[in-house]
């Protein structure tokens, strides 16, 4: 989560941001960085996945499934982001680590495309280690392919809201120094879109990848991922839009001059 740009700005104004979330530090290698985007998105849809088979076992009330998984959704993404923030930024997502290069290609604090090259394939392999591992906890098949159809249209654009909102949620706390939020803020955030996206908000091309290897509650059918993911690359575009909109650099403030009256002459030579 643009850890890297907490990390300048804490440097930049002298701030001690010691225990703060998402100030990675400058020495941690690579490969560790890589292992904690996999171990974290594989966690994250072990999570999601797991929970939505156990509600399906407990519960023939979908709402009330539905429920369970945003909650223990929540829950894990909240704790996932606190524990791996302070190594790799805790993207677990490709359009945010896209989104966090494209901000920084000129310069600026973000991965690198080397970092983000190492980042992608990372994420997409624990989506997929984290579905098989959930389903070999509830003794399903370790890898079936979803038939849950989700190609409809209206959930298309509920991908570019969700998604779009998410970018906007995590690049609006970078530019505003308030990234320590970020694991109440993003889990949040992602909990409410369970509910107000008609998709049940994926946000995330690796997880939709990985959440096609699952033939439950929270799978995707193969022929719906390459849908979702083109829109979750248009929400994440217009989510940066609304960033460099939302958050311009502000004007340093004008000194006030005071104003000065003129001397005035009196009848009797005297001035005021």
């Amino acid at each position: 989560m643009t850890a890297t740009e907490a990390t300048e700005a804490a440097e930049a104004t002298g701030h001690d941001r010691s225990g703060e979330y998402a100030v990675a530090p400058a020495a941690a290698p690579l490969v560790a960085r890589v292992a904690a985007e996999l171990v974290g998105t594989a966690a994250l849809v072990a999570v999601v996945v797991g929970s939505g088979i156990q509600a399906t076992e407990l519960t023939k009330d979908v709402g009330l499934q539905l429920l369970a998984d945003s909650t223990a959704t929540v829950l894990g993404l909240g704790v996932l982001i606190l524990l791996l923030g302070p190594v790799s930024g805790a993207h677990f997502n490709p359009v945010v680590t896209l989104a966090e290069w494209w901000t920084a290609r000129r310069g600026g604090a973000g991965v690198t495309l080397r970092e983000a090259a190492a980042y992608v394939p990372a994420q997409i392999a624990g989506a997929i280690a984290g579905a098989v591992l959930a389903d070999a906890m509830f003794g399903e098949p370790l890898v079936k392919w979803s038939t849950h159809d989700r190609s409809a249209g209206h959930l298309l654009l509920g991908e570019v809201v969700a998604t779009a909102g998410l970018i906007l949620l995590i690049f609006g706390l970078a530019r505003t120094d308030r990234l320590r939020f970020a694991p109440v803020a993003v889990a949040s955030y992602i909990g409410a879109a369970y509910w107000f996206t008609s998709s049940t908000s994926f946000a995330n091309p690796a997880v939709t990848i990985g959440r096609a290897f699952t033939d439950t509650f929270a799978g995707i059918a193969p022929g719906s991922v390459a849908g979702f993911v083109g829109m979750q690359l248009v929400g994440a575009v217009v989510g940066l839009a609304l960033v460099a909109l939302i958050f311009l650099p502000r004007r340093p403030a004008q000194p006030r001059v005071p104003s000065i009256r003129p001397i005035e002459a009196t009848t009797d030579g005297s001035t005021r």
